[in-house]
């Protein structure tokens, strides 16, 4: 049974305008069946095995162009000299059209970016988000949940009021709450990689396969990005990383951890990032009169694999609520194609919002409690947060698990998480 996908209506606009496409991505979140789906009558090409992509080197433009006028090209990162070829064939013949994929941000990214400026679009492929988890087939509408109707309309303050003064005085009366209910609850407890979606799949298959991905993650997608001699230590950061999801990073710190040099440990979190494993949230820092905090925070991008890491089933902490909520957040603004930029605010006193959302127009601010009620006073800082910004404070939103919603005066809201992002 397959899923749609919200960034679908994105690629719909512009694969008649480019030519070359480029899919990236974390393995395994679809960017395969995403490209066969859409492409129909395109050669499909692996560049998986090592023999025949040697021969696709060797093919000159003239044989691209006509034996492959439009191909996709499957983990092309494999063999990054065949972006040179791709490029040479579209420069001599614009009428070709090709589709990339590949699994490792760095490598392909890279290249692209060097070879293939202005000539290719570039979608990054994510886990599911909630939305795109209740759609039973690829011709399924995906709808927005109420977080990204507010983003979309984040240049209209009085449209965004309008999608609040909408939202129901609690989950339960929501007539999709209990296709929302279920995908939150999966999500909490698997993540939201394609694979998990199967129902075939029982629960510890699901586990197996989580646990075969990490090992995978481990053994190929990292050895594709950094010749290691010995994983060890980057399998101790990426533990210590699981155990500290939410918190601020400080890399002398994990250095003595896990007996590194901080540029060792630097250099391995930026692996995790374009390797599509974490997020990484820079401090604001545009108030010069504040004192703030300039450490940057690290969020798991996929609750299942942090679970798995952690050789954890079942409950989830505070800041593992945390980060499945910035995560899926974060999923939904890229799904959209939006260009906002996430951070977190904390000042030296002890002054916090987990997330500020900036778009052209304004900010919108995020406080985030696993809590299952909710009263004004957790909102104290969401109340206090727009004195410190230098746009409008757009709206803001206190996540949890209340199913009751609340308003905290005219820009702030209290909303259940499956709610607002279901």
């Amino acid at each position: 049974m397959g899923k749609k996908r919200k960034i679908s209506e994105y690629i719909r606009q512009v694969a008649d305008s480019h030519k070359v496409i480029v899919f990236t991505g974390a393995r395994q979140t679809g960017k395969t069946t995403l490209a066969k789906d859409f492409f129909h009558g395109y050669t499909y090409i692996s560049i998986e095995d090592p023999v025949m992509r040697k021969n696709y080197t060797q093919l000159s433009s003239t044989q691209w162009k006509n034996s492959f006028p439009r191909a996709i090209l499957d983990e092309i990162q494999k063999e990054p000299v065949l972006v040179e070829s791709i490029k040479a064939v579209y420069d001599q013949f614009p009428e070709t059209h090709y589709v990339m994929t590949g699994s490792s941000q760095f490598l392909l990214l890279e290249k692209v970016r060097e070879s293939l400026a202005g000539r290719c679009y570039i979608f990054e492929l994510y886990p599911f988000t909630l939305p795109e988890m209740q759609t039973k087939s690829f011709e399924d509408a995906v709808p927005d949940s109420l977080f990204q109707k507010c983003l979309r309309n984040s240049s209209s303050k009085e449209t965004i009021h309008k999608n609040i003064s909408e939202i129901l005085p609690s989950f339960l009366l929501d007539a999709n709450y209990t296709s929302k209910s279920a995908a939150w609850d999966f999500y909490k407890k698997f993540g939201a990689y394609p694979a998990l979606m199967d129902e075939k799949r029982t629960d510890e298959e699901r586990y197996l396969w989580l646990k075969n991905y990490v090992s995978t993650y481990l053994e190929r997608d990292i050895r594709d990005l950094a010749s290691f001699r010995d994983l060890e230590p980057f399998v101790r950061l990426q533990q210590y990383l699981a155990l500290q999801t939410g918190q601020t990073v400080n890399t002398s710190s994990i250095a003595r951890q896990i007996g590194v040099s901080s540029k060792t440990v630097q250099r391995y979190i930026t692996y995790f990032q374009i390797s599509y494993q974490v997020i990484t949230l820079q401090p604001w820092t545009k108030n010069e009169n504040k004192r703030l905090v300039k450490s940057p925070k690290i969020h798991y991008l996929d609750n299942g694999i942090l679970q798995t890491v952690l050789l954890k089933r079942g409950g989830i902490t505070g800041a593992e609520f945390e980060s499945l909520v910035i995560a899926e957040i974060y999923k939904q603004t890229k799904a959209l194609n939006s260009d906002a930029r996430f951070y977190y605010l904390r000042t030296l006193d002890g002054f916090e919002v987990d997330l500020l959302i900036e778009t052209q127009e304004g900010y919108f601010a995020f406080e985030i409690k696993m809590a299952e009620h909710i009263s004004k006073t957790d909102a104290g800082n969401l109340l206090k947060v727009g004195d410190f910004l230098d746009k409008p404070l757009l709206h803001s939103f206190l996540v949890s698990n209340d199913t009751n919603t609340q308003s905290f005066g005219e820009n702030c809201t209290a909303i259940n998480a499956a709610y607002l992002l279901g």
